[in-house]
């Protein structure tokens, strides 16, 4: 499901629970409106109000995580491409094709994950890049100085690397919110809100107050959640890094 549709939902729950409480207020018996009542259910909602609050935290702490480590993991990706061209370069003309493979390695992985640089959601994909084939033709290499032997051991082990990290970034891909949570997290969220919904009248000004709080949780919400797809979405990571690395490959 979309952040977009998580949103929504989220949205028609919170408000929903205002105007239940709304149109609870007048139906429900005097003693349960008493003074007593009435602290005793601010109490309540205040402990609600604060698990709700560390629970927020801590869905902005595992977007904000993972979105981080995926851009860290793109930029050591990028610059480990532009050193392994340079130590291939300094091989020799025996190591073009190679270094034209890790080329057309980084310009499919560009119009996999980026496509149209926001025309089409993402798609971080292993399948249509395999570093396995840029190691083998760099085994393939036959070194005949010494040099050479020790830039292609080089070569080898950031080609190792390079595979790691893509491997690394496709499992890190998926959400890092636990559903849960974000479930238990909107049930008290309208919790509260009904709460609103009981002790509030019921005229224009309460209900687009309500209407914009409710408005404003949700697209919070919206916020953490494209935050948690870093390579689709409005908050995507950008491609700059991996294309100025192809850049300095041409």
């Amino acid at each position: 499901m979309s952040p977009l549709a998580i949103s929504a939902i989220v949205f028609a729950c919170i408000f929903g629970g205002a105007l239940l409480g709304m149109v609870l207020r007048p139906v429900l018996p005097e003693r349960h409106k008493s003074a007593e009542t009435k602290s005793l259910m601010n109490l309540g909602m205040g402990l609600i109000a604060t698990m709700a609050a560390v629970v927020l935290g801590l869905l902005i702490a595992a977007a904000q995580s993972s979105y981080g480590a995926q851009l860290s993991e793109l930029q050591q990706l990028s610059a480990n491409v532009v050193f392994l061209d340079r130590i291939l370069g300094r091989y020799g003309p025996e190591a073009k094709n190679v270094r034209e493979l890790l080329r057309q390695a980084v310009v499919r992985v560009l119009a996999q994950t980026w496509p149209g640089e926001g025309a089409q959601p993402g798609q971080l994909d292993v399948r249509g890049v395999r570093p396995e084939t840029l190691y083998d033709q760099i085994q393939d290499l036959a070194p005949q100085t010494d040099v050479q032997r020790s830039l292609q051991t080089q070569a080898l082990g950031l080609a190792v690397t390079l595979g790691q990290t893509r491997w690394l970034m496709f499992e890190q891909k998926g959400s890092s919110i636990p559903m849960p949570f974000l479930v238990v997290l909107v049930f008290w969220l309208a919790l509260i809100f009904l709460r609103f919904g009981l002790s509030a009248p019921p005229n224009a000004t309460v209900v687009v107050t309500l209407l914009v709080c409710a408005l404003s949780l949700a697209g919070a919400l919206f916020l953490i959640l494209e935050l948690d797809q870093p390579f689709a979405g409005l908050i995507q990571i950008p491609s700059t890094p991996l294309r100025a690395a192809l850049g300095r490959l041409d």
